[in-house]
């Protein structure tokens, strides 16, 4: 049975830490883990998400919510506080920092053929205040499609995801993440059922 670990910020922690009953959260990893209940296919969830964690953060924690568990697959969200904080606390992550940090995360993982996958940050245009945090998220997203090229990664693309949901289903992007971060049950559902596309190769070789 594969085990797959599930890491980054609120985004995928979810509420998992105030529910000991529900340790996958409230969100997409708890979609990932009932559509492979359904269809049948073993495999091990583990959701280590925090909320507010930047990648720094990440990477401060890395050996005891990653390496030692051992995980045969691990999907990342991160780099939405990288960009928020400069915003509201005019606390910065550079885009050089944020790679860098990313890098040394992903460095002892793919030393040891740990299969990965990497979701770039996102925000959905909610408001003009939103959609400005989009000028420093670029850099973030671009860091994270780059890295995923280089390490030869699963790669999803969650901000172009959203866009094309909106546009397709015709509904705001409120439809999907009230405040532009944190998303909705729709959200959530949209995410899982791409997740799930995006790691289709890896769960049918296991």
């Amino acid at each position: 049975m594969r085990r797959l670990l599930f890491q980054g910020d609120s985004v995928t922690d979810c509420g998992r830490r105030d529910n000991p009953e529900n340790p996958l959260g409230g969100g997409y990893p708890k979609f990932v883990a009932e559509t492979l209940v359904k269809q049948q296919t073993p495999a091990e969830l583990i959701n280590r998400g925090i909320s507010g964690n930047r990648v720094r953060d990440l990477r401060a924690r890395w050996a005891a919510d990653v390496l030692e568990l051992r995980p045969d697959l691990v999907s990342i969200l991160i780099g939405i506080n990288d960009t928020w904080r400069r915003y509201d606390q005019n606390d910065e992550t550079t885009d050089a920092a944020f790679a860098a940090d990313y890098r040394a995360i992903l460095d002892p993982l793919a030393e040891q053929g740990v299969g990965l996958l990497l979701l770039a940050p996102f925000v959905l245009d909610v408001s003009n205040a939103v959609s400005r945090m989009r000028e420093d998220l670029a850099g973030k997203q671009a860091a994270v499609r780059r890295l995923a090229a280089e390490y030869g990664t699963l790669f999803l693309d969650t901000d172009a995801l959203f866009q094309d949901a909106c546009r397709e289903q015709m509904l705001p992007p409120a439809a999907f993440a009230a405040d532009g971060v944190h998303p909705t049950e729709a959200g959530h559902r949209l995410l899982a059922k791409a997740w799930l596309r995006t790691a289709e190769g890896f769960l049918v070789r296991g």
